[in-house]
């Protein structure tokens, strides 16, 4: 008898039976996984492409085209449609960042809390990114070119205008996946739920928020505001986003905000055959005029500032507002004032 030949065979059905046996454990433990989840019946061992899905399904697993594919995905309603807030280290830092009065407006507002979860936040810079995955957002890092946008960007500034310009490229390439948006500035406190104020008719392509609202809701003479709005994805708004940034190297001094709105006068809108709804200001309200009806009001942005810090002061100034509104009688209401926005009005001084 060979004994060297006969070790060898044993030490081969040795490490073949330990093989065996472990991928029959595996087997088994996938087996009770799954049947502990209510799901073995999507089980299979050598599975088909539906049970792949199916088991993709189990473990909540999906494979996504890239990383702004995977955050949109994550923070959309069933519809697709996605918050969005741009963020850069200017609105993280400090012992009350701008970023953490947006996020009281949702805390504290009526039926807002709810809406986090379809809350995309958009970072600029490392410092930003670091700060919304901390709080336990939907965040993503969007790539800037090698452009500067970390610090404070000073009202109508040469780096201002390039971080708008940049915003609006990067939503109008959030339309052309098919995501329908609800942007919003982080200087908007949320109040309430803005979805039953805003209209549901699929035919309206774009509702925009207003500095001075005159009374008419489908008048184009409306001084626009594009810190908040929503807008639907199809050919329209897309087109009108390429439209819109195509005159970023033509418009010189100007905001993106101003250029829509000379598109806008210049009849763009109806070009496009666009449907476009002003809101009024008594529910999305701002500094440039206060919402008369806090019984109403839904959101109320800082605009009509020039400064983060004045921002931040005024905004803290309405949260202060509006705890005392919730705190107060109803008969007491309608005594209701808003608190002065002084530090933004003195913005504009220095």
């Amino acid at each position: 008898m060979d004994l060297k030949n006969t070790n060898f065979k044993n030490l081969i059905n040795e490490y073949y039976n330990y093989i065996v046996y472990t991928l029959l454990t595996l087997v088994l433990l996938s087996i009770l996984l799954l049947g502990s989840s209510g799901n073995i019946s999507n089980f299979a061992l050598f599975p088909t492409q539906n049970s792949v899905c199916q088991t993709s399904k189990t473990f909540n697993m999906k494979i996504y085209g890239d990383k702004l594919e995977e955050a949109l995905a994550g923070a959309a309603t069933k519809d697709k449609t996605v918050i969005i807030a741009i963020v850069n280290k200017a609105y993280v830092e400090g012992d009350k960042p701008m970023l953490d009065i947006f996020l009281d407006g949702f805390w504290l507002g009526k039926g807002t809390a709810k809406l986090i979860k379809h809350l995309l936040i958009v970072a600029m810079d490392q410092t930003s990114y670091r700060r919304c995955k901390f709080l336990g957002l939907h965040c993503y890092k969007l790539q800037t070119d090698g452009v500067d946008f970390v610090g404070e960007k000073l009202y109508m500034s040469e780096d201002f205008i390039k971080m708008m310009w940049r915003r609006t490229r990067f939503l109008g390439d959030v339309l052309k996946r098919g995501y329908n948006i609800i942007f919003t500035d982080t200087d908007v406190l949320w109040l309430r739920n803005p979805f039953p104020k805003l209209s549901h008719n699929k035919t309206i392509d774009l509702q925009i928020s207003t500095d001075n609202f005159n009374g008419n809701q489908w008048s184009e003479a409306n001084l626009i505001n594009t810190g908040f709005y929503m807008i639907r994805s199809n050919n329209k708004t897309i087109s009108l986003f390429d439209a819109w940034y195509a005159k970023k190297n033509n418009s010189t001094g100007l905001k993106e905000q101003d250029v829509l709105q000379n598109l806008m006068r210049g009849g763009e809108f109806r070009k496009l055959g666009l449907k476009v709804r002003f809101l009024d200001t008594v529910y999305f309200s701002g500094f440039c005029q206060n919402s008369k009806d806090v019984r109403a009001v839904v959101t109320v942005h800082s605009n009509c500032c020039r400064r983060i810090s004045a921002k931040m002061a005024d905004l803290i100034a309405v949260i202060h507002d509006w705890k005392r509104f919730m705190s107060s009688p109803a008969n007491e209401t309608s005594k209701f004032q808003w608190t002065p926005h002084d530090h933004c009005r003195n913005s504009w001084k220095n």
